[in-house]
């Protein structure tokens, strides 16, 4: 292992972390090398590798690792759960990274309920269930842990009705748990975020601004609910992250298309995990760490971090209209990122519209009822009317059906932000919901 392990002292929602580390240090597996702060919302860093300290700035820190590696790492120190989770650096695996123990901070006063979010939410990522599939009693175990940290009475793991191996497992065992249900879901984006959960689980539609906690219950991703577990039965940091990569990797070959990687040490290059899934096609049109939907654009030289779930080489761009129309969605691409897609298009940005159910919270877009799109008829003619010769959309699956119901009638072409990902591993892209 010759490549150099970058651990960036932000990785979640809150503060920094704070380097307890300086260079020419030998570090091993399972090390803190950077610690939350103390006076706010943030998590602890851990070393995924053994090896010497090369370099620490502002912005992170950097571990040579060893030659040989172990898979053995330094244990915890605390003894209660929640103490364990906080040192552990546990955030959510699985969208911002907000900080696990300060969603656990607070029992509930009242019979409150535990929510795993397995609904694996956005499309073509699949390590979530490939774990549940492979070890459901880790995740039982983990929300188990999370019912008696909060004070739960109950737990619901969430998940699509059409992962049937991944019910089927955690079926068979659920019956050594207590006070534990299966939730099923529809298989449309975005079933996974918090509020859409929440309303599918307990017929409840909360506010913009409202958390869980208001319907008296706490949501955590899957793979956060199994590195609880970690954290508490083995005492282990959050050092390792799992992930699904692909795209358009080298001889294109069916199977090579998506691959899970699981227990991927944090701080490894972005090169190296493509390299290990057969290396990118020098055609691609960018390379996108997260999902299609919410994903970034990113480069070889980043990191894996703790938030870090796909990395997807997209299919090469194709040439765009002269002048688009963005309509933005809060469930998909923010503005930013749908500017970012219409440069690459060829295309000059001429107007821009946002969905009517998004409502800013914060300096970001959150949908009124994510998933139940009320129609998008006149955005779309805003566009036109702006001078769009085609329209670039972001937007969940119901919400893309309302605008291929009209766009195409005045004669705009439909552009997702999801069709370089989709596209590069033979997925079908997001238009008209086919009945």
């Amino acid at each position: 292992m010759s490549e150099l392990y970058r651990f960036p002292l932000k990785q979640c929602i809150g503060k920094p972390s704070v380097a307890v580390v300086k260079c020419g240090d030998s570090v091993k597996r399972g090390e803190l090398i950077a610690a939350q702060p103390e006076d706010g919302l943030g998590a602890n860093i851990f070393s995924s590798v053994s090896g010497k300290v090369e370099s620490v700035n502002e912005e992170e820190i950097g571990i040579l690792p060893d030659e040989k590696q172990s898979a053995d790492f330094v244990k915890l120190k605390k003894r209660k759960p929640l103490e364990l989770i906080k040192e552990a650096g546990l955030v959510g695996l699985g969208g911002a990274g907000f900080p696990t123990y300060a969603k656990f901070s607070k029992p509930f006063e009242k019979e409150g309920t535990v929510v795993i979010n397995a609904a694996e939410c956005e499309p073509i990522l699949s390590h979530n269930i490939e774990r549940i599939e492979k070890h459901p009693e880790q995740l039982l175990r983990g929300l188990e842990i999370a019912m008696e940290v909060s004070g739960a009475k109950d737990g619901v793991i969430a998940i699509k009705e059409y992962h049937t191996e991944a019910i089927n497992a955690l079926k068979k065992i659920l019956g050594n748990y207590k006070n534990m249900r299966i939730v099923p879901l529809m298989d449309m984006y975005p079933m996974g975020e918090e509020r859409a959960i929440i309303r599918e689980v307990f017929g409840e539609v909360l506010p913009v601004t409202a958390l869980p906690l208001e319907a008296n219950a706490i949501v955590i991703n899957a793979e956060t609910a199994c590195r609880i577990q970690e954290a508490i039965d083995l005492k282990k940091p959050l050092i390792d992250k799992d992930m699904t990569v692909g795209g358009k990797i080298k001889g294109n070959l069916q199977d090579k298309l998506i691959q899970i990687f699981m227990d991927v040490p944090l701080g490894t290059p972005v090169e190296t995990m493509f390299e290990r899934a057969g290396g990118v096609n020098p055609d691609c049109g960018e390379l996108i760490m997260g999902g299609p939907f919410t994903g970034k654009r990113t480069t070889m030289q980043d990191v894996v971090v703790k938030t870090t779930g796909g990395l997807i080489a997209a299919e090469c761009f194709p040439k765009g209209p002269e002048k688009i129309g963005l309509l933005v969605c809060a469930c998909g691409a923010n503005k930013e990122r749908m500017q970012q897609l219409a440069e690459s298009l060829g295309s000059k940005v001429v107007g821009v519209e946002c969905c009517k159910q998004a409502k800013e919270v914060k300096g970001s877009l959150k949908c009124e009822n994510p998933g139940r799109c009320p129609g998008q008829v006149q955005k779309v003619m805003a566009l036109k009317k702006a001078g769009a010769q085609a329209v670039l959309i972001g937007n969940c699956t119901d919400c893309s059906n309302t605008v291929m119901s009209c766009a195409p009638k005045m004669g705009l072409p439909v552009y997702h932000c999801t069709d370089g990902a989709l596209r590069a591993v033979n997925h079908k892209i997001v238009r008209a919901i086919k009945k």
